[in-house]
């Protein structure tokens, strides 16, 4: 039944599914590299049309994820009726210059893995997943002794970070903007129905992402919006540190984030409830040590004498409320590979100061 709906889309399209990401095109194929499930739309030129695929797309269920996709497919291909007169509106669209063509050029992965997959040993030890370009774009800046940009500690920020909730079965609508957040101070309402942000068409929430993704520390950004059947044009203010709301803790990122930065530690901001429990404030620091790796480059906040259940309390002089995914994203701003920060932990009753190994 659902194959039967979208193939007569599909069938307008010529489909290739990359399964793996060995020998990806890097100058080409850029997307949200921590999904599992991604879709770029091409002209025959090579031009991107746009992207499908996003956190809330691989969180519903499957008939929300096909009606979704269903129509990214038709606006792909009204896009493609409009080509090459709206040229110029896709030129957002198009992959950014990134250090590396192939994943297999990037030192972390240059030597381990080749272009094609092992298919008579050991098949899964010899593919690249997608995840795994982000962890070595991150880890070549690190090695550098370079920070890491803000756009790869917080890739393709979901529409939630700037306080805007699209609908996962249509293109562009507004199911929610949240209290005090961007979005709503964009002028932004429930069952707006976005058409274009940044000036670029939208094709599904995948290409808000990628605005998002390429944008600076400070912007501002046009979106046109469909409301009441009037067309409005509204101006989003991105201020400075607007990347910092973005929660990577879901992410297949997390994972080397909490290497790079925190040694292994899994860290959660304590709710007010719970930091009541602890004879703590509400406006301070309180990121609960939920768990922390055994191994590897993910054991070194534990040989540094962290342990589970341990609340921080200061990390690096910071002492205010912050998110693990914000103190992931100062740290790697801010300390460099081989340094050391100073934090204090609760232990009990008990303050203990210890050392955090940046990675």
């Amino acid at each position: 039944m659902q194959g039967a709906e979208l193939a007569p889309l599909l069938d307008q399209f010529v489909c290739v599914r990359v399964i793996n990401a060995n020998a990806l095109d890097l100058s080409r194929l850029q997307f949200d590299f921590d999904l599992s499930f991604s879709t770029l739309f091409f002209n025959g030129d090579g031009t991107v049309y746009g992207r499908y695929g996003s956190w809330t797309h691989q969180r519903n269920s499957a008939d929300d994820t096909i009606t979704g996709y269903k129509r990214s497919l038709e606006a792909a291909l009204k896009i493609h009726q409009g080509y090459p007169a709206n040229k110029a509106q896709l030129a957002g669209k198009q992959p950014e210059l990134l250090p590396y063509v192939n994943p297999t050029d990037m030192p972390k992965l240059a030597g381990k893995y080749k272009r094609e997959l092992d298919w008579n040993g050991k098949v899964v030890g010899s593919c690249i997943h997608c995840h795994m370009i982000g962890d070595a774009l991150r880890t070549s800046f690190r090695d550098q002794k370079q920070p890491v940009p803000m756009e790869w500690i917080y890739p393709m920020p979901a529409p939630e970070t700037i306080g805007l909730s699209l609908a996962a079965d249509q293109i562009g609508a507004v199911s929610s903007v949240a209290a005090g957040s961007i979005a709503e101070k964009a002028g932004l309402k429930p069952g707006d129905e976005i058409t274009a942000f940044a000036g670029q068409p939208l094709v599904s929430s995948a290409d808000v992402a990628w605005v998002l993704h390429r944008t600076g520390d400070v912007a501002q950004h046009e979106i046109n919006v469909q409301r009441g059947g009037s067309a409005l044009a509204l101006k989003m203010e991105l201020p400075k540190g607007w990347r910092y709301a973005t929660d990577n803790s879901g992410r297949a990122a997390a994972w080397s984030l909490r290497a790079m930065a925190a040694g292994g530690l899994n860290l959660v901001d304590l709710n007010d409830e719970e930091r009541k429990q602890r004879g703590l404030g509400s406006s301070g620091m309180a990121l609960w040590v939920k768990g922390l790796g055994m191994y590897g480059p993910h054991a070194a906040a534990k040989k540094a004498g962290f342990q589970k259940e341990d609340v921080l309390v200061e990390v690096a002089g910071i002492k205010e409320r912050i998110t693990e995914s914000r103190l992931h994203g100062h740290l790697l701003q801010e300390h460099l590979q081989g340094g050391q920060v100073p934090v204090t932990v609760l232990r009990g009753d008990k303050r203990v100061e210890l050392k955090l190994p940046m990675q």
